[in-house]
């Protein structure tokens, strides 16, 4: 099977459906398989198996930094073959690279921005595999899961580019991947312009994303 061959939709195999966070063990290790079956309202990630509750509707600062970030990539990436995306977005990041099977995928996240220039990684359901660039905003509730346990599943899957923007201190960390571990670049400021590593048509004031 080739490695982004499209497989059988998990609730056609699985079947049925969870429609309540409440009907789930948080202390259980699951599958896209089975998150692809929950139906109820509440917005979880899965982080190695694990549910993860993701923080309430972001705030109007959180939404504004986010779009702000997504009208400045937009544009640039605009016409081109890589495609970008904001959450909600599904982007599935396997175990093992070498068999992607929806059955043994663990990990599904919802980064607020994504790049993606491979489209084969692209389905009806989102991202299969690591996007070129991840954009996390930073807020209250997510920080910890952002800076840990994300920052080393971003690593190990191989997402070349990933920005942690924090709002408060208005600054962008930038780690970007060298022979498979991040090195982080030195923060950029609010009064400096942010430029990308691995995109080097992708530059702006940063002032312009917090103002």
């Amino acid at each position: 099977m080739d490695p982004i061959e499209k497989v059988e939709e998990p609730e056609a195999v699985y079947g049925g459906g969870i429609d309540s966070l409440s009907k789930l063990d948080l202390s259980k290790i699951y599958t896209y398989a089975d998150y692809f079956r929950w139906k109820f309202d509440e917005r979880v990630e899965l982080l190695k198996g694990y549910i993860h509750k993701m923080s309430p509707a972001p705030g109007s600062v959180h939404q504004r930094i986010s779009t702000n970030i997504l009208l400045e990539i937009g544009s640039v990436f605009k016409g081109t073959i890589c495609q970008v995306f904001a959450a909600p977005f599904d982007v599935r990041l396997p175990e093992n690279n070498s068999e992607i099977k929806d059955k043994q995928v663990f990990t599904v996240v919802q980064p607020d921005i994504c790049v993606v220039c491979d489209t084969s990684k692209i389905d009806s359901r989102g991202c299969i595999g690591a996007p070129d660039l991840v954009v996390e905003v930073l807020s209250p509730g997510n920080t910890k899961k952002e800076m840990g346990i994300k920052y080393d599943l971003y690593e190990k899957s191989g997402v070349k580019e990933y920005w942690m923007v924090d709002p408060g201190n208005r600054i962008v960390l930038i780690y970007v991947l060298e022979n498979g571990k991040y090195v982080g670049l030195k923060p950029v400021t609010n009064e400096e312009v942010l430029k990308s590593r691995i995109f080097s048509e992708l530059e702006f004031q940063l002032k312009n994303i917090f103002e």
